[in-house]
């Protein structure tokens, strides 16, 4: 059996680097961020840099806290709503800032994101290709 999928978009990334990272822009009210992000699997929120969330003009600690675990402990976050979007899919919804501001990376994971699109890979080429998924429409 056979599938075939039409994916809207590509994202082109350097294989060679660790992990797959891509550009995302940031929205809240008037300010927009572009930042590289991982694309991330193995995570289940969208999680990004306490500062990243303090230049878009949120009050960090004013969201919704949520203990995040991982591999190398577990660290806390506060969710916030806001858009933001990769190329020209849109999203809305429940991000996470780190509490701490040693926390340095931004990761795109399953909520939110990854249970939004639909996903095709090419890793030895470097291209991570994208679309909606036609049941989040």
């Amino acid at each position: 059996m056979s599938y075939q999928l039409n994916l809207s978009l590509v994202q082109f990334y350097d294989p060679g680097k660790s992990g797959i990272n891509i550009t995302v822009r940031l929205y809240y009210e008037e300010r927009v961020i572009d930042v590289v992000a991982k694309f991330d699997t193995g995570s289940t929120f969208c999680v990004f840099e306490r500062l990243i969330g303090e230049d878009l003009g949120l009050d960090i600690e004013a969201g919704e806290p949520q203990v995040i675990s991982a591999v190398t402990g577990n660290f806390l976050t506060y969710g916030h709503f806001i858009t933001f979007s990769v190329d020209d899919i849109d999203f809305e919804g429940m991000v996470y800032f780190a509490k701490d501001y040693a926390f340095n990376r931004n990761v795109l994971g399953r909520v939110g994101f990854l249970n939004r699109v639909l996903v095709g890979l090419n890793d030895y080429a470097g291209r991570l290709y994208l679309s909606r998924d036609i049941d989040d429409q």
